[in-house]
């Protein structure tokens, strides 16, 4: 299609353009006592992007951070793409094999890490196919030195080569790749999701709107910047030309503390992070509103509850990798606050909608053809438009099975509610089968979470000689209470069918969690069907 002379590629690097103009003197970053305006945050990625060019940097080329929260992590999102290249931001807790694949499969040319996560780095620095530069980031605030068996440069001698003038802060293909994210890989190798510079600017503006953002934000990351691109919201808070609070480390104290003290307005995480916040000592309501935007995993009722008896404003979203994180937001409907708590938790801990930047969720059954909007007829969620993948990198076959049908498959299992608003039930490698009945296991984990002495749980299915599986829950208890498993299989007993009952309630210390906060139910299965073949694959 002919564009005229009017259009201009979308690309998130107008954001930081336009904000550095309107808003140059106004705190853009915070850690700890750095504080960098917004004309500061502008120049110094133009710095960062000039050294990385002097590396050899070029336009389409990968580089890769393993960085925390730090301000660098943050300015990496539009220094690498001004220099014309492809952020990789790597999970900070995967192990050094899990990094050289990564490495070699996105075919970095530059890795940038925190001298703190060089542990993991170490064993595997001298066997990096593609990488020719090592950059060390040394954050004082930690107290960690670098590990000379790395090698390279440090930030510091890097942006020393960052000499120049302006560069524009425009991309010539608005559908170039801006960025690769890489999947956990709990069922296989972890794949490299493309993400376009339309599809992030787009999905910032949805942020946005829908996290509810104006130039009064005080953002605090308590999300990942590896997941998602922090679901995006970097761009939207330079947008919007907010405030945003860096945090290496999600500690429960700390938070608060930035909380009170920084005039937090606003912040992401997923439900674990979420029961960090509400259990923890310094806990208290809240001085101004709050708005917590939270996905990763379904969030229970009751922790819904307990965040809004602090007087926090949850904002539901759900999404995935490949859908550049936040696709559909739970919007609350004018009736909503007149409704009993617990009726309304219910409400908002659906699904929901597409976002205003999206095409909308459909619920299909294995024809293509959308279940009834019953509440009951399950289906998987398929999604497309502007804010999914552009497919995955280097692996064609994976991008056409995902898109099979024309929309993207999210191997999640839902139902569709007379309202139009979905419900995610399960991922479709959780759903138990029992007996020919399927449980699940969200329906069962919300009515354990339900009782006030459970903390966390999981529940995933195990072999059962006679049913073919059963579910069995894995509970961890608030501290300081005491119960029975037989006090919890009553507890649900009597909000569920009674072959929905868990015919076993292990007590567990703490849950095996990714470092976004989903539960590994993986792990927990594995052990369970040792020795068995289970009919349903992840």
């Amino acid at each position: 299609m002919d564009v005229g002379p009017a259009f201009t590629p979308l690309t998130p690097l107008s954001f930081l353009e336009r904000s550095a103009a309107v808003f140059p003197g106004k705190d853009a970053i915070v850690y700890g006592d750095r504080r960098i305006t917004y004309a500061e945050f502008a120049a110094q990625v133009t710095r960062l992007a000039h050294a990385l060019r002097s590396l050899g940097v070029g336009r389409g080329d990968r580089v890769a951070y393993l960085v925390p929260n730090v301000p660098e992590m943050l300015m990496a999102h539009f220094a690498v793409p001004l220099a014309g290249a492809v952020l990789v931001a790597i999970n900070t807790r995967l192990a050094p094999a899990e990094i050289r694949y990564i490495c070699d499969h996105s075919g970095a040319r530059v890795l940038v890490v925190d001298a703190g996560l060089h542990p993991a780095v170490a064993p595997v620095a001298a066997d990096l196919a593609t990488v020719r530069h090592i950059v060390t980031v040394t954050d004082p605030a930690s107290g960690d030195a670098p590990d000379p068996r790395v090698g390279g440069i440090s930030y510091e001698e890097l942006l020393g080569r960052g000499t120049g003038g302006p560069l524009p802060w425009e991309v010539p293909d608005e559908n170039a790749a801006i960025s690769i994210n890489y999947t956990s890989g709990t069922t296989g190798r972890p794949k490299g999701v493309i993400y376009t510079h339309r599809g992030a600017y787009l999905n910032a503006l949805g942020e946005i709107v829908h996290s509810r953002h104006d130039p009064g934000s005080v953002y605090l990351w308590t999300l990942p910047m590896f997941h998602c691109n922090g679901w995006c919201t970097g761009w939207a808070l330079a947008a919007i030309g907010g405030t945003q609070v860096c945090l290496r480390s999600v500690e429960a104290g700390r938070i608060w503390e930035l909380i009170d003290g920084e005039g937090v307005t606003h912040l992401n995480g997923a439900p674990t992070v979420l029961r960090t916040i509400a259990d923890a000592p310094q806990a208290h309501p809240l001085p101004r509103p709050l708005v917590v935007t939270t996905a990763a995993a379904p969030p229970s009722p009751a922790i819904i509850g307990r965040m809004e008896e602090l007087g926090a404003v949850l904002v539901h979203v759900y999404g995935l990798t490949e859908t550049y994180g936040p696709y559909s937001v739970c919007e609350p409907q004018p009736g909503w606050p007149a409704l009993e708590a617990g009726a309304r938790a219910r409400l908002l801990a659906r699904q929901g909608v597409g976002m205003l930047q999206t095409d909308g969720l459909r619920v299909v059954d294995e024809a293509m053809r959308d279940v009834p909007a019953d509440g009951e007829t399950l289906g998987e969620i398929v999604m497309r438009g502007n804010n999914v993948m552009a497919g995955y990198h280097e692996d064609s076959e994976a991008t056409a099975h995902a898109f099979r049908g024309g929309w993207f498959h999210s191997g999640d299992l839902g139902v569709r509610h007379p309202d139009g608003y979905v419900e995610l039930r399960d991922r479709a490698k959780d759903i138990i089968v029992s007996g020919g009945e399927n449980i699940s296991t969200v329906e069962v984990e919300r009515a354990l979470d339900s009782h006030p002495a459970v903390r966390e749980v999981a529940v995933v299915a195990v072999p059962d000689a006679r049913w073919g599986e059963r579910p069995k829950a894995f509970v961890v208890v608030r501290e300081g209470r005491a119960v029975e498993a037989e006090e919890l299989a009553g507890h649900v007993r009597s909000r569920l069918a009674r072959f929905k009952v868990p015919d076993e309630i292990e007590f567990v210390a703490e849950l095996p969690k990714t470092s976004t906060g989903k539960i590994q139910k993986f792990q927990l299965r594995q052990r369970e069907w040792a020795g068995w073949e289970r009919r349903i694959q992840g």
